[in-house]
């Protein structure tokens, strides 16, 4: 059983802030790790990374905030014809078809979410923005991803901190990952997923 959510951001908070710089990894160099939470403690989750912001700031940190969400929103208004062209051609298949709607659906947007030039590039243009605009905050500055439970069932987020090591600026990053645990490193994303072992960082949860 996971335990509650106030006890998992103490956890995190308390390994953030020692004098020697943060110790959310075993690894060295490797700045990242993964609160797991249940996807229907969505907004007590959002609570407590509120509360987190708000004692990091007090201890000088900054905090970036990147949405998952806004990330593949700005994606899909890229794409040719727009949201309203994926949505119609989905009414459209889905018309004729409910699980081919479906799967036309994926296939688009996992070409556009996957890979080391998918969602993770976003994610690192981001933290690269913030570092190059706060340069003097660079060495107190956590970037925390969230709203990854927008991206179900369309991307697997076990890809995203690998494609991301190495373009973060050394700055920590806490992956907001809406799921199960199952053992020590085994996640199931939105609970719905046989769960994947393919995880470096540290699992907070």
């Amino acid at each position: 059983m996971s335990q509650s959510l106030s006890k998992t951001f103490a956890e995190l908070e308390r390994d953030l802030i020692p004098e020697g710089g943060p110790r959310i990894s075993t690894m060295r160099n490797y700045r990242f790790c993964i609160v797991v939470y249940p996807p229907d403690k969505e907004f007590g989750l959002r609570r407590e990374v509120q509360k987190l912001g708000e004692n990091l700031e007090q201890s000088g940190w900054v905090v970036k905030t990147i949405s998952l969400q806004q990330l593949l929103f700005a994606r899909l208004r890229r794409l040719e014809g727009g949201i309203e062209w994926l949505i119609e051609r989905e009414k459209a298949v889905s018309a004729r078809n409910p699980q081919r709607g479906l799967t036309v659906l994926e296939q688009k947007l996992t070409r556009e979410l996957e890979g080391p030039e998918g969602i993770a590039m976003d994610v690192a243009r981001e933290i690269g923005e913030f570092v190059t605009a706060h340069p003097d905050q660079a060495e107190r500055t956590l970037a925390l991803i969230g709203r990854a439970g927008a991206l179900y069932p369309f991307f697997r987020n076990s890809a995203l901190l690998k494609h991301i090591d190495g373009h973060t600026h050394h700055v920590p990053v806490v992956l907001l990952y809406p799921g199960i645990r199952e053992g020590a490193t085994g996640l199931s994303f939105m609970g719905q997923y046989r769960p994947d072992t393919d995880y470096r960082p540290r699992i907070y949860g």
